[in-house]
């Protein structure tokens, strides 16, 4: 990762530079210790900054933005579906307490030169879910909204489909929100 001053005058790179941030770098490290939760509004990515948080969609989607007006070069978003379970991902024992091993999970970060990084919380590395990947698409950043939710969903309900599960989508979806709101609560 470059250091890569911002060029564009773009209402987010204004956002930013009104921070003091005036590199591509310093802008990763900042949003990676920004706190954890979901924004008011997900297709609103200037909440990121206004509210001073994110989730793994709303933050890299917001970065994928800046390095698309800045014309910061070979940076993918990346929605990556992996088995979300207690050693992977800091969710408590709601899993175990659920006779769950994992749920799918839709995770979203970024490629930058053909290397993978997760910008979500201060202590998230990718290395963590690295080996329990099931599926990785990428996407531009107002899909991290309504496509990226239907494409999670569908891909939960086929794999139940096809692994005959005896869990309804409606419960594991719930279980999942359990998982979200755990996670909301700075447990990461």
């Amino acid at each position: 990762m470059t250091k890569k001053v911002f060029s564009n005058l773009d209402p987010l790179t204004q956002q930013i530079q009104n921070l003091g941030i005036d590199s591509w770098k310093d802008l990763l490290i900042y949003v990676k210790n920004m706190p954890y939760g979901r924004n008011a509004n997900r297709d609103d990515l200037s909440l990121v900054l206004i509210e001073n948080k994110g989730t793994c969609s709303s933050k890299h989607a917001f970065l994928k933005e800046v390095a698309n007006q800045n014309k910061i070069p070979n940076v993918k978003l990346i929605i990556g579906i992996y088995k979300m379970n207690e050693s992977n991902t800091k969710i408590g024992k709601i899993l175990t307490d659920n006779n769950i091993d994992f749920i799918p999970e839709a995770h979203c970060y970024l490629n930058i030169s053909g290397e993978r990084f997760d910008f979500t919380t201060r202590s998230s590395n990718f290395t963590k879910i690295k080996d329990d990947l099931l599926k990785e698409i990428e996407i531009e950043p107002y899909q991290v909204g309504e496509f990226k939710i239907k494409f999670h969903k569908n891909f939960i309900k086929k794999w139940l489909s096809d692994s005959n599960a005896t869990i309804t989508f409606e419960q594991l979806w719930a279980i999942r929100e359990q998982c979200i709101i755990y996670l909301s609560q700075g447990y990461l």
